[in-house]
């Protein structure tokens, strides 16, 4: 029964994650201020506008293999029951066809940070505005190409296998482009060192290292530095920019500085022994190798790193805790980091109603080129 509540569970909230997209779809559509053109929105805004798609388009593919796995467990069909004669990879192609525009789905928001937090802390205009914003485009078109991938083992017909090979290679060109376009913008730039501050799936996209390593730690380490190092890292910038407009509060600089250190430190020593572990063969979803002792010692590295993220979300915890909920962080004041977008132009916290009247946008950067109305 607990299987089935689970499953239930995962459909239900699919549900709310295609209701809560297609909110902000028709949001960003209908609801921008006057002047505010699609060239004018914050980048931050295009990632969440090719997000919810991702999601409106990629999490149906879920919810209906969740459906047909409760039909199979509660009025016993056979849909992936494949000693009744079911498609063994029926499964896999539902689930990875949403499964790998999920990856995109939790780090194309933290592109969208990386890109509002760079220009505001180099002092320039974000380089190659439009190539970010199609680049984001892009990435969500060609997510829908590569879910393969994740099935080169599974007996796939060869010549399938080399498309998803060849299109899991070309969907890091609209990430490289950003990559540039953010380097571009810290180029001579009077950067700001304030704590807001994954190749290797590359690797696993051509098919003789992926089988060769599939099934192995290298698979973890990959997936962790993605989203760890990824989003997570992107993430907390998030907090550390966008908690002040919240909450009227600045969070201490000083334990800003060492929750980076920490959690820096500690990500590396946790996931980037795993590659070679992975190489040397160590099977994932295992905890006991008494064939291989001589993994112990990476492995142990791996539990030290760990230990330190546990101690990094600590230090970012009480920071929290000290600045905001008992009041000890500096008032931030409207526009502590004198930034570009419109949410700055209210107080912090803002207003219910957020502005007096609606601002008519002329720019990208509304608090630096608009002339004031």
């Amino acid at each position: 029964m607990g299987q089935d509540l689970w499953i239930l569970s995962l459909t239900v909230l699919g549900f709310s994650s295609i209701f809560g997209a297609l909110n902000m779809i028709v949001t960003i559509f209908s609801l921008r201020a006057p002047g505010m053109t699609f060239h004018r929105i914050p980048l931050f805004m295009w990632s969440v506008l090719v997000t919810s798609f991702l999601l409106v388009l990629a999490m149906p593919f879920l919810t209906v293999a969740g459906v047909l796995l409760l039909f199979d467990r509660l009025a016993h069909t056979n849909f992936f029951v494949t000693g009744s004669g079911a498609d063994p990879l029926l499964w896999q192609y539902l689930f990875w066809f949403f499964g790998h525009p999920e990856v995109y789905i939790m780090i194309l928001p933290g592109f969208g940070v990386i890109s509002e937090v760079l220009p505001v802390f180099s002092r320039k205009p974000i380089f190659g505005y439009k190539m970010i914003a199609y680049s984001s485009v892009a990435i969500g078109f060609l997510s829908f190409g590569v879910f393969v991938h994740h099935m080169f083992v599974a007996g796939i017909d060869e010549a399938l296998q080399v498309f998803f090979m060849i299109s899991t290679m070309l969907i890091a060109v609209p990430t490289g482009v950003k990559i540039f376009s953010w380097l571009g913008t810290i180029w001579g730039g009077a950067l700001r060192f304030k704590t807001i501050g994954g190749i290797s799936g590359v690797f696993l996209g051509s098919v003789p290292v992926d089988v060769q390593l599939s099934d192995t730690y290298f698979v973890v380490a990959h997936i962790h530095y993605v989203l760890v190092q990824g989003a997570l890292f992107c993430a907390f910038a998030a907090f550390y920019y966008w908690l002040p407009k919240i909450t009227g509060r600045l969070l201490s600089e000083n334990l800003g500085r060492l929750h980076f250190l920490l959690f820096f430190i500690g990500v590396n020593l946790a996931f980037f022994p795993m590659h070679q572990l992975g190489l040397e063969g160590m099977p994932r979803r295992t905890y006991h190798y008494p064939q291989a002792p001589e993994w112990q010692g990476l492995n142990d590295v791996s539990t030290i790193g760990a230990y330190i993220i546990a101690l990094a979300i600590l230090v970012f915890l009480w920071n929290v805790f000290d600045s905001i909920a008992l009041g000890h962080g500096k008032p931030a004041g409207d526009d502590p980091w004198e930034a570009d977008t419109l949410e700055w132009a209210t107080t912090s916290p803002p207003a219910p109603w957020n502005f007096a009247r609606i601002p008519v946008v002329h720019s990208a950067r509304p608090l630096k080129e608009d002339v004031p109305h």
